[in-house]
């Protein structure tokens, strides 16, 4: 199966979270440009899995050591839901 339609985290919580067969066909396109949420957990939960190395995930992606630890950081404590990109709504100006 793939890894979208086992490993979850569940509810949100780190530690419900189980790990499915991940396998490098999982991984997103090398020329991603969208990173959806989905995408950024399937990256960190491939390096966590040893499927791929950190240094090869970031060099594959051009990520910075900093953001791929952010996406891990985000997964751990708030689940795929913490991985999403949001902008906070600017306040007006009166």
């Amino acid at each position: 199966m793939r890894m979208s339609q086992q490993g979850r985290y569940r509810g949100g919580k780190a530690k419900e979270f189980t790990i499915g067969h991940i396998t490098m066909a999982d991984l997103p396109p090398r020329d991603t440009v969208r990173w959806v949420s989905s995408r950024k957990a399937t990256v960190v939960e491939a390096v966590q899995c040893g499927v791929i190395t950190l240094a090869d995930a970031c060099s594959r992606y051009a990520l910075s050591l900093e953001e791929f630890l952010s996406w891990q950081r985000a997964l751990e404590q708030g689940g795929t839901p913490g991985l999403r990109a949001t902008n906070p709504a600017k306040p007006k100006e009166h």
